[in-house]
């Protein structure tokens, strides 16, 4: 049995964690960090752990970082993949310091690039640059599963002060960016933004959804709701989203 742990907001990681469940073949359970993370005790027993997860400012989101501390791995072989859309950072360097801790020694971390989902900063890719990266997605998700299923494992640099400091101050920014969602009055009160909130920061209160501090930031509502009612920031309700192409609604809803 492998378990593949991931957290995903607009489906990029999730489509690398479905890619890999088919290539690697055998029995599999995909499993949401986001669902996982509530759980105390956590502990995953199985024949190997993989463990998908974005890059958030060069770091682990703090729901990845919650769930590497608390969960107990009963296995004898781990895999760290981080997805990305500019760097990756020190995100692989963080979590392997939590394991390193930990005393796990057989795990093997690599880096899957991914379209560029910050809308926030980075505006929406073009097509041309989207369909290039979508590409690069695909042929590091293969690599990657074939070091799994030969269960390579490898080495990284832990230090990365400058990666680290940058995460930081934006696991600090968590404190405060919820309060900058705001909903335009095309909300026609749909509730998906509450459904597919991988860590059910998002609630209906008079048919309109309430943004909590207990936002990851993974901008999944923003991107994924049908009526481009939800924005952050400056950002307009004609600006365009992105989702991954071939993830739907209903797998990027977290299921119990």
């Amino acid at each position: 049995m492998t378990k593949i742990c991931y957290f995903s907001g607009t489906g990029n990681t999730l489509w690398s964690a479905q890619e890999i469940a088919r290539l690697t073949g055998g029995e599999n359970e995909l499993l949401n960090i986001g669902m996982l993370a509530h759980k105390d005790p956590i502990s995953l027993e199985a024949d190997a752990v993989i463990i998908l997860f974005p890059s958030y400012a060069f770091g682990l989101p703090l729901v990845v970082s919650r769930f590497l501390q608390k969960c107990e791995f009963k296995t004898p072989y781990i895999a760290a993949l981080v997805t990305y859309g500019s760097n990756p950072g020190g995100s692989l360097a963080a979590a392997a310091r939590i394991l390193k801790k930990k005393c796990i020694r057989t795990v093997y971390y690599g880096s899957i690039p991914a379209v560029e989902n910050y809308i926030p900063i980075f505006g929406v890719q073009q097509e041309r640059t989207k369909h290039k990266r979508l590409i690069m997605q695909k042929d590091a998700t293969v690599l990657a599963a074939h070091c799994i299923a030969e269960r390579k494992i490898n080495r990284i640099n832990t230090f990365r002060p400058f990666s680290g400091l940058i995460s930081s101050l934006f696991c600090l920014g968590l404190k405060v960016f919820f309060k900058y969602y705001r909903l335009s009055d095309s909300c026609n009160g749909c509730g998906i933004c509450q459904t597919i909130c991988p860590v059910s920061a998002v609630t209906m209160q008079d048919n309109r959804p309430v943004f909590s501090p207990a936002c990851e930031h993974c901008q999944g509502c923003f991107n994924w709701c049908p009526q481009k009612a939800i924005n952050f920031g400056r950002l307009k309700p004609a600006t365009p989203r992105y989702h991954h192409p071939e993830i739907t609604l209903s797998e990027i809803t977290p299921k119990c």
